[in-house]
């Protein structure tokens, strides 16, 4: 697939997805490229369709393209009872549905709404779709600023080769929440539960990429449509 043709697989599942969305749902909304399809697909449905929904965003990006669309957006502070989390992904596992998420800088938000959802639909092209992860995509961890040079090296005695996120200034890559992204290379992953496991343990590690136990359906996009990929094994 060239550049159009995978970001139009990316907008053919998002609006997939976005047909899903019924009026009087609380819906998560993730951040990157297949989850700025899908807000504006919500949005246009807003607008033209009269679906009255609630949104909590993954990100400020999120939010302020939802403020823009006029879609009603709350906090955790006014409701915590998600009905449905749609996001995109890194790589997706097709038959468990293990997912790495991360690269557009808002795991920690995003997995704090996936955890807050009754059900996470992902979105996103034929090219995510891998055999293992970490195939293609580092691993992301958000960690804390303070210290992240000792977080680092506890990430190396795992088996990963972290880099430091930079932005375009040069500077090291701050999240929403003020913290740094490690992006560590495990190369192939035999055991993502195994990986995750040690991964909640380093000290300094806020969160990581590897999201286990939280999507229920994936709606992927190709040349021939959209087709839907759904757990065959237990979480």
């Amino acid at each position: 697939m060239d550049a159009q043709q995978q970001n139009e697989a990316k907008k053919a599942a998002a609006i997939a997805a976005a047909k899903i969305v019924e009026s009087g749902m609380l819906v998560g909304l993730g951040t990157g490229t297949t989850a700025t399809y899908l807000v504006a697909e919500l949005g246009r449905r807003v607008a033209q369709e009269n679906l009255r929904i609630e949104a909590l965003p993954t990100s400020e990006k999120t939010a302020e393209q939802a403020r823009a669309l006029k879609i009603p957006l709350v906090t955790f502070a006014e409701r915590s009872d998600l009905d449905l989390d749609i996001d995109g992904a890194d790589e997706v596992l097709a038959a468990s549905l293990y997912l790495v998420k991360g690269h557009g800088g808002a795991l920690l938000r995003e997995k704090i709404v996936a955890a807050a959802s009754k059900r996470m639909f992902v979105i996103v092209d034929e090219t995510k779709i891998v055999s293992q992860l970490g195939t293609t995509m580092p691993v992301p961890v958000e960690v804390v600023p303070f210290g992240w040079e000792s977080t680092e090296r506890k990430l190396v005695e795992l088996g990963a080769k972290p880099v430091l996120r930079k932005g375009a200034d040069g500077k090291a890559y701050l999240t929403d929440g003020g913290h740094y992204i490690l992006d560590c290379d495990f190369g192939a992953i035999a055991d993502p539960k195994e990986l995750a496991h040690h991964l909640d343990h380093v000290v300094g590690a806020v969160e990581h990429g590897l999201f286990l136990k939280y999507a229920s359906k994936v709606f992927v996009g190709g040349p021939g449509g959209v087709r839907l990929l759904e757990k065959t094994e237990a979480k």
